[in-house]
């Protein structure tokens, strides 16, 4: 019977990356953005963001009180391209 023996001179030749199955990554991320102010802050903000592109004005949540007087928050709930 004979038996193996590696070359000793030679490096172990590690496994193609094909020989291993890889879960292909989502192309999108969710990303969750709070605008926290007053609440013409807040709504002007979310005005400016959908003139530049990135959300909806619909996309957000009603404007909810926050525990400080006077001031409101609203959350969006956006996907970005994932690198």
């Amino acid at each position: 019977m004979e038996e193996f023996l590696p070359d000793s001179n030679e490096a172990p030749t590690p496994p193609a990356s094909s020989d291993f199955p890889t879960t292909p990554r989502p192309k999108k991320e969710h990303i969750k953005v709070m605008l926290i102010g007053s609440p013409n802050g807040v709504h002007s903000t979310i005005r400016h963001l959908y003139s530049l592109g990135f959300a909806e004005v619909t996309a957000w949540s009603p404007l909810q009180p926050t525990s400080t007087p006077g001031e409101v928050m609203s959350v969006l709930r956006h996907s970005i391209p994932r690198d």
